[in-house]
């Protein structure tokens, strides 16, 4: 009974210790950031002595010599209205798509299905040139329209909410029909309510994917004060070069909007990953 009892503690030790050891790992590269960012640097480079903390003092100064090179208030705006309106776009068209494909019956369903898997499997830079030309022919060049623009629709979407309103029992609709619902007030009223946790996931995976798109700025908006966080961090790069405190200042500068994010919708961020079962 005893040796029972402490193999179970030594057992939920070890994992215990195998997660902090992990997370640590995991933590090392943002502390790392974040004191890079406070040193001089020379002190950056220094390999003999090695510095892991600032030698003379903090220099928050490289913060400031960044805030006044770009105006990250303007990256902070581009970027966040980009992952609104990424988000809700992809949310609404992938619910009422899901809820198509999962419960409707209709004429060439499978066909259809069957082309969003395949946009699922080709890589999304193939869609770059024609989604840049459509883009030029609108006149949204330059402008977060254009920034939203390949975001309007999602396959991974679609198949996700699909997943989500083909495991809803049928006798929710079938009751809803004998009271007297049509399909929109059997979607908008019963079904889309239920499957609020995988439009969270949807929401979340958009939101980072969004936050994370490079190319797709960079060709959209040349301009400063119409690019975003990431794209802004790769013309920095160029501009300072070797300058590592004043880019890794930067860095932590473009940070911020996720993790205030990520701090205000914190439970929706686990509860969303949990319940889709996927990994960030």
């Amino acid at each position: 009974m005893h040796s029972a009892i402490a193999r179970a503690r030594l057992s939920k030790a070890v994992i215990y210790f195998i997660l902090i050891l992990f997370s640590f790992i995991m933590i090392v590269p943002f502390a790392w950031m974040i004191l890079t960012a406070l040193k001089t640097n020379q002190e950056a480079i220094s390999v003999d002595p090695f510095y892991i903390f600032p030698a003379n003092g903090w220099h928050w100064e490289n913060f400031g010599k960044v805030w006044e090179s770009y105006n990250f208030l303007i990256l902070y705006k581009n970027t966040l209205l980009m992952i609104l309106f990424r988000v809700i776009c992809a949310c609404l068209t992938a619910t009422m798509a899901g809820y198509a494909f999962g419960r409707l019956r209709f004429p060439g369903k499978n066909l259809m299905f069957a082309l969003v898997l395949v946009q699922m499997m080709i890589p999304a830079q193939i869609f770059i040139i024609p989604q840049y030309l459509m883009v030029s022919k609108l006149g949204l060049l330059n402008t977060v329209t254009g920034l939203v623009f390949p975001g309007l629709v999602t396959a991974f979407g679609t198949y996700l909410l699909k997943t989500g309103y083909q495991g809803l029992p049928k006798d929710l609709e079938e009751a809803a029909a004998i009271d007297g619902c049509n399909v929109g007030q059997r979607f908008l009223r019963i079904m889309m309510p239920l499957t609020r946790s995988s439009m969270v996931s949807l929401g979340i995976f958009t939101a980072l994917f969004a936050f994370k798109d490079l190319m797709w700025p960079m060709i959209v908006c040349t301009r400063s004060e119409t690019t975003t966080l990431a794209a802004g961090l790769a013309k920095m790069q160029g501009q300072y070069g070797n300058d590592y405190p004043t880019m890794m200042a930067s860095a932590v500068l473009a940070l911020v909007p996720m993790i205030v994010i990520y701090l205000i919708f914190q439970k929706q961020f686990v509860e969303g990953i949990a319940t889709s079962g996927g990994k960030l």
